[in-house]
């Protein structure tokens, strides 16, 4: 199982917004899109599922296992979405239904590739809640959004992503709209889950300190190019272009703010 993103170019209002950017992701390797905001990580990640945003054209070449989605009919690749590549989005207030419960939402995606009963596919939701530790997964499968923190929303968005045991996961910077104890828990999980199912990953973040927690290898965008693509620890230790080096610095003041300064 593999990801092969070849000279992808994203067009938004004739404006291209990423050249050329290449990389790819081997079965159950944990690679990291880093760059600042406008870089174009998450619009790369959207190409892949084609969730690009109206008016926005891909260009290049884009093959999960041997096969093109760009330019695949939607319709095939809906089959693709949720049962072969999952997708955590960075803000699940936004990503999650206001007026379905989180249950109905989790089971979603079993519904529609694997075909099973209402009462089968609540009960595949309580145990992808207890999976990912949600507390009271009986009774929290039966809330809505709006009920839950942002933790547990993320949580809930985590096993949307997971609930059909996909062989790619891409992570849309999943831990920044969360604080830092909130943050380490999520990657922790996150983590775990990947190895228990041996896919593959795609981390987004803008953040090398967060990235070196879960990615071993990371590609580095900036104004739509890839300007550095290495080992997370050579990012770490030896940084070849100036936005590297510029995460570096701010990964290190992160790691070493004293306890009680924000």
């Amino acid at each position: 199982m593999s990801l092969q993103v070849r000279d992808l170019t994203i067009e938004i209002a004739g404006r291209r917004v990423v050249d050329g950017i290449s990389f790819e992701v081997a079965g159950s390797q944990r690679m990291g899109l880093i760059g600042e905001s406008g870089s174009g990580k998450s619009l790369t990640a959207l190409a892949v599922l084609g969730l690009l945003p109206d008016g926005a054209t891909a260009g290049g070449s884009i093959r999960w296992n041997d096969r093109e989605l760009i330019g695949l009919p939607d319709r095939e690749l809906a089959d693709i979405r949720g049962d072969e590549i999952g997708i955590v989005f960075q803000e699940p207030r936004t990503a999650l239904n206001p007026i379905r419960t989180v249950g109905r939402q989790i089971a979603e995606a079993v519904r529609i590739h694997e075909h099973v009963s209402r009462r089968a596919a609540r009960e595949r939701a309580v145990a992808e809640a207890a999976r990912v530790h949600l507390p009271d997964p009986e009774r929290i499968v039966d809330r809505y959004p709006h009920q839950l923190s942002g933790g547990q929303r993320q949580r809930v968005a985590i096993a949307m992503a997971l609930a059909c045991r996909p062989r790619l996961l891409i992570a849309d910077e999943p831990t920044t709209a969360l604080d830092v104890t909130i943050q380490a828990e999520i990657l922790e999980l996150l983590q775990s889950l990947v190895d228990d199912d041996g896919m593959s990953l795609v981390f987004i973040t803008h953040d090398l300190a967060v990235l070196s927690k879960i990615a071993d290898h990371g590609v580095v965008l900036e104004h739509g190019h890839v300007v550095e693509s290495a080992p997370v620890r050579r990012l770490l230790t030896e940084p070849a272009s100036p936005v590297t080096q510029g995460s570096l610095r701010d990964a290190t003041a992160t790691l070493w703010k004293p306890e009680g300064r924000s």
